[in-house]
């Protein structure tokens, strides 16, 4: 089954830690070489980018930014068994921002992906 995980954050006013990038880099590579990462990308503010609704038929175009706090940063697209794995993979990267990078907030959302096969 594939999962598609959304990182949403909030930066604390200082980059991230080249420790977290290290760390990061290596869950990375333990991930896909175990096969379970298909593909990753970090995602650009959103003031690049435009939300589309459709409300009571009418389409909306806003172009942001937008005002959550928390700004859609990265995503992670697994291929595991379980959702139980496509978890620990996310939690796993998640306690790396908590444990290295002071005052990090953020959540991930983990996200079972359709497809014909099921």
């Amino acid at each position: 089954m594939r999962y598609l995980v959304l990182l949403k954050g909030a930066t604390p006013g200082t980059p991230p830690p080249p420790e977290l990038m290290d760390a990061i880099m290596r869950l990375g590579e333990e991930a896909t070489a175990a096969g379970a990462l298909l593909d990753t990308a970090g995602l650009a503010p959103s003031v690049n980018s435009a939300r589309v609704t459709v409300t009571g038929g009418a389409l909306d175009v806003v172009d942001g930014p937008f005002a959550e706090t928390k700004e859609m940063i990265s995503y992670a697209l697994y291929q595991v068994r379980t959702k139980a794995e496509a978890t620990e993979w996310t939690s796993r990267f998640m306690k790396l921002h908590r444990d290295l990078w002071p005052g990090w907030e953020g959540e991930a959302e983990v996200h079972q992906v359709f497809s014909p096969a099921g």
